[in-house]
């Protein structure tokens, strides 16, 4: 069956698990996988970091956003960087085609999950904590998912197994005219 929405884009937090759960994913559903972050770095011959280095925060997130909107694919998994959201036009673009499903750690789950904070090319301002970035971004994630899964007690397994169920009413939800949007506690 051909669906309108082909690809299933995943956002949250550093340390959410969107490239390990979205790899995972891709197999079980047999679809292709971008990671948003590799891309950027092959974009710009860069590391992440690096471009945060020398060129500021602003540059990566205005590197990620012409990234994202030049992302033009059909039935993939796609990984986003933790800071697609402050783009609306990327985000516009990515949900025009996709399903998005926001991966919701709470707060010390992805304290244990980061250790490489400051050095993991996070499109922060400088003086800016990981808790202050998961404050700003939460109402971000929230208010472009079209699925939230609290994922933080659950296996990447568990976690693909609610992802691809949604999956499967969404077309539908889409064809009714509705919007799909169910969160898993």
């Amino acid at each position: 069956m051909h669906r309108r929405h082909s690809n299933i884009v995943l956002i949250g937090m550093p340390g959410s698990g969107k490239s390990t759960v979205g790899v995972v994913l891709a197999k079980c559903a047999s679809m292709d996988f971008v990671d948003t972050d590799i891309l950027i770095q092959c974009s710009v011959g860069r590391s992440l970091q690096d471009i945060v280095d020398r060129d500021g925060h602003m540059a990566l997130r205005a590197v990620e956003e012409k990234v994202l909107l030049d992302l033009h694919c059909t039935n993939h998994v796609i990984a986003t960087g933790g800071s697609a959201v402050y783009s609306r036009a990327a985000m516009e673009h990515l949900k025009s085609n996709g399903l998005v499903v926001f991966l919701d750690v709470d707060l010390e789950t992805l304290k244990t999950r980061i250790h490489d904070y400051e050095t993991r090319g996070l499109a922060k301002r400088p003086d800016q904590s990981f808790e202050e970035l998961f404050a700003e971004r939460a109402a971000l994630y929230s208010s472009y998912a079209d699925l939230a899964v609290s994922c933080a007690r659950l296996s990447v397994a568990e976690v693909c197994a609610v992802i691809i169920e949604a999956w499967e009413g969404f077309g539908t939800a889409c064809r009714n005219g509705g919007r799909f949007r169910r969160h898993q506690t």
